[in-house]
């Protein structure tokens, strides 16, 4: 546990590099992220095609534990006006493109995307794919709430080319879903998986979290066995992030007194990690395990696996579009989100302007910064190129991780980094060494969770 004291440090997740607190805001302007947009998808459209997330933020009560951004609501008199923002926001892209884009992916995320009825998922889908070609071998997923996924939501989005769907089950102690305001009975989630494998759905994932209050190792055991007897084609398994000052009242409702201490929340890591590689699963990356013939599990086996703001992906797109409130597009050489409030996301796009409200242009020095950190993520290693331009800051990454070699979590051979099996856990830490931005403006407030 020495190794857990010296590096549980808070730590980026690493969807993107530059990461969002270091974005440079004010050398963004609007007109520069449209031009580098249209260089990305002319770049990528005819070769792999594009990637679409989609957020959809309403859910009908909060779940304390939830660092999304979203808008609780049980009025749904809500899907209709957002539906039709989102479409007029896709329109702003179809102007700029000029030019049909090919599909590749497409994930809708929330908040809780199966709020919306069945019939607006289906005119949000349609009204796209009119103006786009969806590939043959697109990959289409959406996340869903157990207790209001039915069958017409899984059949519809089916029927719209979906074959993965991801459940927030996080834990199935009662004791836990109590205090994290998200109860949801095993009986429910069992039933819709069922209902998703009849229809032919070919992957499903559940999310869970360890380190939630009032968790414990007998509680985690117990939630695992049961999971086990669905068999889910992939897990993800994330570390709670505490962090009421960002994410404010829901998790002020308990206090770091009801949460793991850090043996602990180090112990329930290792328990599942130990239980799901004894049940068959592989680890995949940060924070996930697939089975054998999962798409993931094949992506991490012939390195073609992906990462960007979705999490890990198997499709591997120079261009992520994001529609919908807080969303975030990676247009490769530049970022860019979208207004959070959902309100006034709609007035700006109801007006015919782009709601992007912040972004960043990434540097030479960040576009070869971030192929580091994405290939240590996705694959455990990485490795400079012969074209690589001279970089001090790669060179000052490489003393950063001396200590950590020294604590066995790396190896470091010339041009290359590999991580071991001990150093996985601490991978956060290991990519922290390469974020230049970080090291020269060290944060005077925590901007992160724990990395363990």
């Amino acid at each position: 546990m020495n190794l857990l004291r010296k590096y549980n440090v808070a730590a980026p997740r690493y969807t993107s590099y530059p990461t969002v607190p270091y974005w440079d805001e004010a050398s963004f302007d609007l007109t520069r992220w449209q031009q580098l947009l249209k260089k990305a998808f002319h770049a990528t459209n005819n070769d792999n095609g594009i990637s679409l997330y989609i957020h959809l933020p309403f859910c009908e009560s909060l779940c304390t534990y939830c660092g999304c951004n979203k808008h609780i609501t049980v009025n749904h008199a809500v899907e209709g006006p957002y539906i039709k923002a989102v479409l007029q926001e896709w329109q702003l892209y179809l102007q700029l493109f000029e030019q049909k884009p090919r599909l590749r992916e497409i994930h809708l995320g929330g908040g809780t995307p199966t709020f919306f009825s069945p019939q607006q998922l289906r005119h949000l889908l349609e009204a796209i794919y009119k103006t786009a070609t969806l590939l043959p071998d697109a990959s289409l997923s959406f996340e869903g709430h157990p207790n209001n996924t039915t069958p017409a939501h899984m059949q519809t989005l089916y029927e719209l080319g979906f074959r993965r769907m991801s459940l927030g089950i996080q834990d199935l102690d009662p004791r836990v879903q109590h205090i994290i305001h998200r109860i949801q009975p095993y009986e429910n989630v069992a039933t819709v998986v069922e209902q998703a494998r009849l229809i032919g759905y070919t992957s499903i994932n559940f999310d869970l979290i360890y380190g939630l209050p009032l968790q414990t190792a007998a509680g985690m055991e117990s939630t695992i066995r049961q999971v086990m007897q669905l068999r889910p084609d992939r897990i993800s398994f994330y570390s709670y992030a505490h962090v009421p000052w960002v994410k404010g009242v829901g998790q002020r409702l308990f206090t770091t007194a009801d949460l793991p201490d850090e043996k602990a929340k180090q112990g329930l890591y290792e328990l599942g990690k130990k239980m799901f590689t004894a049940y068959g699963y592989t680890e995949i990356g940060m924070d996930h395990f697939a089975l054998p013939g999962d798409a993931l599990h094949e992506a991490f086996t012939n390195g073609t696996l992906h990462r960007n703001f979705m999490g890990y992906t198997v499709t591997h797109t120079s261009l992520l579009v994001g529609l919908g409130a807080s969303s975030i597009g990676d247009g490769w050489y530049a970022y860019a989100q979208n207004e959070k409030s959902t309100a006034a996301y709609q007035q700006i796009v109801g007006s015919g302007q782009w709601p992007v409200k912040r972004g960043h242009i990434l540097d030479e020095e960040d576009l070869l910064l971030r192929r580091h950190i994405h290939a240590l993520m996705c694959h455990f290693e990485t490795a400079c190129n012969k074209y690589d331009p001279p970089c001090n800051a790669v060179v000052e990454s490489l003393e950063r991780l001396q200590e950590l070699e020294k604590d066995g979590l790396v190896n470091i051979q010339p041009g290359k980094v590999t991580v071991t099996r001990a150093g996985r856990p601490f991978i956060r830490n290991i990519c922290m060494a390469f974020d230049a931005r970080l090291w020269r403006k060290l944060p005077a407030a925590q901007l992160f969770s724990q990395a363990i």
